[in-house]
């Protein structure tokens, strides 16, 4: 039962994966045929086709490969000076340049002379390109949103879990306590397990971060905390130790290391909490900012992802995993011991990483990415405007083919790149708790 479900879990992660990767394909689609843009393909997977149909100018299909997707636009890139497109040079990266420029027109026909892409004002292009991964930034905020809102996250809560007997310091690792070690404030105050902490010196604590910032900022002093035991409000007096504890940032989520704070001496209880919309807004801000923080990062990542591949290292828990990663992940979900709810809510969560990754991803302005072709526009359009206010000859089209060589090594880095994930995926996985 439990290979059947995980199974079912990498089934249903490869059907979210379809599905957003031709919700992508649709943004540049729809703006394409919007501005009078010829699309002979809109293909879902790589490889070969296993089912197709065409309809008006477009054949719309699926492929073997569901590794991604792609449209086909005629006249991605202009012709050369002498209005030639299927000229051959002998030198390698002219060679890339003219059969990129040959591939934009393979299937031009007559009357496609004011349908190509490149022939559009910068404006529009740049909506073309950017719609396909403000797609996936969409779809990434509503199944945030039905994550956060309809089914709710574990969060640490005001509610005791266990009393710690003692003060020990973050960074001596034991959980034992020794004769030399003090008491804890909860522990000589009276706080039992079970206990919600209503208010702690005054302030009200609806949320652990609140009561987490409150007892570290309160070193040495003493205090009232007023907690629910069983439905009765009992008020208790503790002095805060200082304690060597673990270090937060500023959105409460612990970083590596530790810092000298408050110490009352309890473990907050986890449990699901339905967040309301703006809390929603908050953590979704504050996701996409780890997000972008990991995508600088990427590189120095590197490393420790080669020795976990092929030096049987640990897997960091922010090591960077591929669709098999994925796979697995949503693989392991479906056979947790946990109520089918979250199930759905964990891979809701997944999906929508995955979709807020491919937007940022995208968005990198480097060919052959998306972001690549909008830099192009934006270049175009801001030397054709300054050639007007000086009053020189309109430069014309920026020619995007020029730019294929770097685009080949982008792209040879990025496959090398995904072979070593995909290479520590398989051998080394990421593993959920």
């Amino acid at each position: 039962m439990t290979t059947l479900m995980f199974i079912l879990g990498i089934v249903v992660f490869a059907f979210g994966l379809l599905v957003s990767i031709a919700w992508h394909e649709l943004g540049h689609l729809s703006t394409a045929k919007l501005f009078g843009i010829r699309v002979p393909q809109y293909m879902v997977g790589f490889g070969p086709t296993v089912w197709s149909r065409k309809k008006g100018d477009t054949e719309y299909g699926i492929k073997a490969v569901p590794l991604g997707g792609y449209i086909r636009m005629i006249g991605m890139f202009p012709p050369d000076n002498a209005g030639r497109i299927s000229a051959r040079s002998t030198s390698p990266w002219r060679g890339m340049i003219e059969d990129a420029r040959s591939a934009a027109y393979e299937e031009l026909q007559p009357g496609d002379e004011t349908r190509m892409f490149y022939t559009r004002k910068p404006w529009k292009r740049v909506i073309v390109m950017f719609a396909g991964p403000f797609m996936n930034l969409v779809l990434a905020i509503a199944l945030f949103l039905v994550a956060l809102m309809g089914f709710g996250i574990q969060k640490e809560t005001t509610h005791v879990e266990s009393v710690s007997p003692c003060v020990i310091a973050q960074s001596q690792h034991r959980d034992s306590c020794k004769k030399s070690d003090p008491a804890s404030p909860a522990a000589q105050a009276g706080v039992k397990a079970g206990d919600r902490i209503v208010s702690f010196d005054g302030h009200p604590t609806k949320d652990w971060n609140t009561l987490s910032d409150l007892i570290r900022a309160d070193a040495g002093k003493s205090v009232a905390i007023v907690v629910d035991r069983k439905g009765e409000q009992v008020t208790l007096h503790a002095t805060i130790a200082t304690n060597e504890v673990a270090k937060k940032d500023s959105s409460g989520n612990y970083v590596e290391g530790t810092v000298k704070a408050g110490f009352l001496g309890f473990s907050p209880a986890t449990g699901v909490q339905k967040q309301g919309f703006g809390d929603s807004v908050t953590w979704m801000s504050d996701r996409v900012g780890d997000a972008v923080d990991s995508l600088a990062a990427l590189p120095g990542k590197i490393p420790a992802l080669w020795d976990a591949a092929f030096d049987n290292a640990p897997r960091q828990p922010d090591s960077p995993m591929g669709i098999v990663g994925a796979a697995r992940i949503t693989g392991d979900i479906a056979t947790l011991d946990i109520p089918a709810s979250q199930q759905v809510a964990m891979f809701v969560m997944l999906l929508a990483g995955f979709n807020l990754s491919l937007f940022l991803f995208n968005m990198l302005p480097l060919l052959p990415l998306d972001g690549g072709h909008i830099a192009g526009a934006l270049w175009e359009a801001l030397r054709r405007n300054l050639a007007r206010v000086l009053r020189r000859p309109d430069p014309g089209p920026f020619d995007v083919a020029k730019l294929m060589p770097v685009a080949y090594v982008v792209a040879g880095i990025f496959v090398c790149f995904t072979v070593l994930v995909l290479i520590a995926d398989v051998v080394n996985p990421v593993k959920i708790s």
